[in-house]
């Protein structure tokens, strides 16, 4: 039998990055193919110009399909943006028989999405967080109980149905058909947070070049999603201004030099660098570069504090935060984030990859990375267990369908 190819297609602020893979075995992907494109026509997660960021999707396809010689048809594709939101919500159904089978999973996630969402608003995914029977909580899988009620209580993630369908026209510009949008967060998982960690309760936290996205894991599942509309380039920002640079020389500037807490920093280093109106080069001490940095880099921290009580899972997360994305490179930034957060902090990048990944032993692919791996959980004949708690609607109204098949195939 032939080995499953995946395609993910990570959409992000300052990169378009498409990766073909091939499923070799269990949690196993051999990288065929990578294309890597700066991005255009995007910001913080969104298409401003439609022309431009298909054009760049792709330029970064067609890398993705030169350097392995395979086609693409559909692939898997990041999402992000504000105006990503979610809600949690509990479905009821009653049991038929006496004993719960896929059926009746069926009819409690539908009445878990009976929710208002407002017509400009699509549902991304809906995680099922556990079930009930008959007022038995924390179940996993109810399959084969015995039960007259069942209950599921769901993660719904939805995102304003424009810009998907933006995002979605961008993507089959470029000819290759959407099969499935994974929200940021959740994709990174796959790759950078522990099974131990999953269950403890932790949060990933993906900080891009234009968003912060947040996932809270309890109890071996999603409870809560967040996208914050800040990111590195904020920093490179600040520093284009604060320094008086192009925000290209600012950008070099921060990835050689910068520092996210001044007081590590001593007094007397400098770097040179030619800013705007000056036809020679100019010294400016390091510290001053720290100084604008450490700014935004607590703000950012204060406002995923400020997300993570506001969501009411603080005192859950023993594990703390696994800290990933490009801006996570940037040194100092992990103990500024423990600091503010009071929480542990690790950072990850992907890892055990096998293929062609010299380039992808970076924070900055774990989005990418863990697109195969999501699409791995949802492929029927190789879905983990976790795989089959995941039902999303975001590119095919059959996959609620193929996680029930799957759950009909293991049931007693």
């Amino acid at each position: 039998m032939e080995e499953p190819i995946v395609v993910g297609i990570d959409i992000g602020t300052t990169k378009v990055c498409t990766l073909i893979g091939r499923i070799e075995g269990e949690r196993i992907i051999r990288i065929l193919g990578v294309g890597i494109e700066p991005s255009q026509g995007i910001r913080k997660g969104t298409i401003v110009d439609l022309g431009a960021a298909s054009q760049a999707i792709a330029r970064s396809i067609e890398k993705a399909q030169r350097s392995c010689g395979l086609e693409v048809s559909d692939a898997q594709v990041s999402l992000a943006g504000s105006h990503i939101s979610s809600v949690n919500n509990r479905g009821v159904a009653a049991v038929s028989g006496g004993m719960i089978d896929v059926n009746d999973m069926r009819r409690a996630l539908e009445a878990a999405q009976a929710v208002n969402i407002p017509h400009n608003r699509e549902i991304i995914h809906v995680i099922q967080r556990g079930f009930i029977v008959d007022g038995q909580d924390g179940i996993r899988s109810p399959i084969g109980m015995h039960g007259f009620r069942l209950e599921v209580e769901a993660h719904m993630i939805t995102a304003a149905a424009a810009t998907v369908e933006n995002i979605r026209q961008s993507v089959e510009g470029a000819g290759v058909n959407v099969n499935q949008f994974v929200l940021n967060p959740l994709a990174s998982a796959e790759v950078v947070l522990s099974e131990t960690e999953r269950n403890m309760g932790a949060i990933v936290c993906d900080i891009g070049g234009g968003t912060t996205d947040l996932a809270i894991y309890i109890d071996g599942d999603v409870w809560h999603t967040m996208v914050l509309a800040v990111g590195g380039n904020h920093i490179t920002s600040d520093i284009a201004h604060g320094l008086r640079l192009p925000m290209d020389e600012a950008e070099k500037v921060k990835i050689k030099y910068g520092h996210a807490i001044k007081d590590e920093v001593g007094e007397d280093q400098m770097f040179t660098v030619k800013s705007f109106g000056d036809e020679s080069m100019v010294q400016i001490p390091r510290r001053d570069l720290a100084h604008i940095i450490e700014a935004r880099v607590e703000e950012i921290f204060e406002l995923v504090l400020q997300e993570i009580k506001r969501s009411g899972y603080d005192g859950l997360l023993p594990a703390g935060m696994v800290l990933t994305g490009g801006t996570s490179l940037l040194p100092g930034i992990r103990p500024m984030a423990s600091k503010i957060l009071g929480l542990p902090v690790r950072l990850a990048r992907p890892e055990n990859l096998v293929g062609l990944v010299d380039q992808l032993n970076s924070p900055a692919y774990s989005t990418s990375v863990g697109l195969l791996y999501f699409a791995l959980a949802m492929n029927e004949s190789t879905m983990p267990a976790r795989g089959g708690r995941f039902v999303s609607k975001g590119g095919g109204s059959d996959l609620l369908s193929k996680v029930m098949d799957f759950l009909r195939k293991i049931s007693p």
